[in-house]
């Protein structure tokens, strides 16, 4: 971490630091209350608006104390994938009228360029692909390993084809599943 956190209060003092900060900042480390800690911070979901209505994105998180933690925002870029959590909450914030023209950049680039389309689904809704299953089908030692996994850690092995964007990024992706399950 390069700078000390910033804090702050609410949603709107959120959104006018970015407002004022955007163009010349490329990335900041919020302090984050805690749900139900009291804290007078900012609260996580009112963060990621800010953020997605900027263009910018939420990133590593860290343990701070025991009312807060430690989130990183920063710009999106040409290669950030779109959640399917994150496509919704953009759309409920161009609905409000509180999308901000970075912020319609960035989905104008990913609608143009498949990544918007191509939303992966949260981890509670998530299922391994069809083509992933029909490889680790084709390697019976890969299934047993994949089956081994807890669904966690199933997710965090497959997410990366559920971000690849176009048939050969997604096939590529799911070799290096097999391959590492075999390894």
């Amino acid at each position: 971490m390069s700078a000390e956190p910033l804090e702050f209060p609410d949603g709107a003092a959120w959104t006018a630091w970015l407002a004022a900060h955007q163009e010349t900042t490329s990335e900041a480390w919020l302090r984050i209350g805690k749900k139900n800690a009291g804290s007078g911070l900012l609260a996580i979901g009112d963060a990621l608006d800010g953020a997605l209505c900027f263009g910018w994105i939420d990133a590593q998180r860290k343990g701070f104390d025991e009312i807060s933690f430690l989130q990183r925002y920063c710009r999106r870029t040409a290669r950030s994938s779109w959640s399917q959590v994150n496509v919704a909450k953009a759309e409920a914030l161009i609905a409000a009228g509180r999308m901000q023209d970075p912020g319609y950049a960035e989905i104008a680039a990913a609608q143009a360029d498949g990544r918007w389309a191509a939303a992966y689904v949260p981890q509670r809704d998530a299922e391994p692909p069809e083509e992933l299953i029909a490889a680790l089908t084709a390697r019976p030692a890969a299934l047993t390993a994949f089956e081994a996994l807890s669904r966690s850690e199933r997710y965090l092995l497959y997410l990366p084809v559920l971000k690849a964007v176009g048939a050969p990024a997604r096939g590529r992706a799911v070799e290096r599943v097999v391959a590492s399950l075999t390894a």
